[in-house]
């Protein structure tokens, strides 16, 4: 009955490198997104996404986001396209707070060549910053930005030319799995395939409902602000930095369009349900907060808000991903709950998912992101 080899349900970033992955190694699939591509209503949009190997949530990470460095490079030699831009990223905070403690750990482990910096050291170096005592920096040149909708239409494109169907503003109503077979219900019509790999963003939190998985949404807005002078926010001046302060978390990109510097806080907005739940209107509340942490932290330095978006964070309770096949339903592979840091490693999870669907098991760490982790 199996008309394809595998469906891909959801083509954001995730699923667009399992579409890929899956169509260069010869499989007749077919990919499923309920949106326009390379749409603003999930979570992969938004222009850039951070990159950076010293990873602070986990040393677990460091192998997986080496591989998909690799594979990134991998896809622009595939298509000329330009997706990655190298760029610095500094990690500020409490000597012993969260983020400085997982950089060391993850640099310790991994052999990772970092660079760390005194309060002083990083008044004297990034002029714009103001920085407290007891706050100190790490420096890492591994690192850089992704244009997130451009690797999105690239992975696509990718995989259409590997012969790949693509069935956009088709919504999935629904799907099911008999041993070695899935049927996919959408509101156009019903697909059978060998294999199923669920790519769904925030929309998991209902289609993965039986997996045992508990995911939650939380609304989050990277917003663009314009400096009073733009030149110490160049690429070349300006790092990339992820600042652990009292307020919580903020990140930040230098300027690298008319639109000025991208600044969010990362978490620290209430987790709902479901997608349904979210407003998508940027409103002065969003400002608030990232107004106070520049008026803190880089005070003096910006004017007018000229850009803002809304976009979701899945979450699961550990804010960790979960990369493995469906505990239920061994034809399905499933991916979610990536926590609002997830889209760098796209090419390395849709590698994975490739493997999962393929034979069952894959040669890339993934035991940090096992689904029965939240059994019992």
């Amino acid at each position: 009955m199996a008309t394809h080899d595998a469906i891909v349900l959801g083509l954001g970033g995730m699923g667009s490198a399992a579409l890929f992955e899956l169509a260069r190694r010869g499989r007749r699939v077919l990919g499923l997104e309920q949106y326009p591509p390379a749409h603003a209503r999930g979570s992969s949009h938004g222009h850039t996404r951070i990159i950076r190997t010293a990873y602070f949530e986990h040393p677990d990470y460091v192998p997986l986001v080496r591989r998909a460095f690799g594979r990134w490079h991998e896809l622009e030699q595939l298509t000329g396209r330009h997706l990655l831009t190298g760029c610095e990223c500094l990690t500020v905070g409490p000597d012993r707070g969260e983020l400085v403690e997982g950089v060391r750990a993850a640099a310790a482990r991994h052999d990772l060549p970092v660079t760390e910096m005194s309060a002083d050291d990083l008044r004297r170096c990034y002029g714009v910053f103001h920085v407290p005592d007891g706050f100190v920096g790490i420096r890492e040149q591994a690192a850089g930005f992704l244009y997130v909708e451009d690797c999105v239409r690239t992975h696509l494109d990718a995989a259409g030319a590997r012969g790949a169907v693509v069935r956009a503003e088709e919504p999935v109503v629904g799907w099911a799995a008999a041993g070695d077979s899935v049927e996919v219900r959408t509101t156009a019509g019903t697909y059978h395939a060998a294999r199923l790999v669920v790519t769904a963003g925030a929309w998991a939190t209902g289609l993965l409902r039986d997996a045992g998985v508990p995911l939650a949404v939380m609304r989050q807005t990277p917003l663009w602000f314009e400096p009073r002078e733009p030149a110490p926010f160049r690429r070349d001046r300006f790092p990339i930095f992820i600042a652990d302060t009292p307020a919580g978390a903020f990140y930040g990109l230098p300027m690298i369009d008319p639109r000025g510097v991208k600044v969010a806080r990362h978490y620290g907005a209430p987790e709902l349900a479901s997608p349904a739940e979210v407003d998508w209107a940027v409103t002065a509340g969003d400002e608030a907060p990232v107004r106070r942490f520049l008026d803190t932290y880089l005070p003096g330095h910006f004017g007018r808000r000229t850009d803002g978006q809304v976009c979701m964070y899945t979450l699961t309770p550990d804010r960790h991903f979960v990369i493995d096949r469906h505990p239920l339903h061994p034809a399905v592979a499933v991916a979610a709950g990536f926590s609002g840091h997830g889209f760098k490693f796209a090419p390395a999870v849709g590698e994975i998912l490739a493997d999962l669907a393929d034979r069952g098991r894959t040669d890339l760490p993934i035991a940090l992101f096992r689904a029965n982790r939240f059994a019992g």
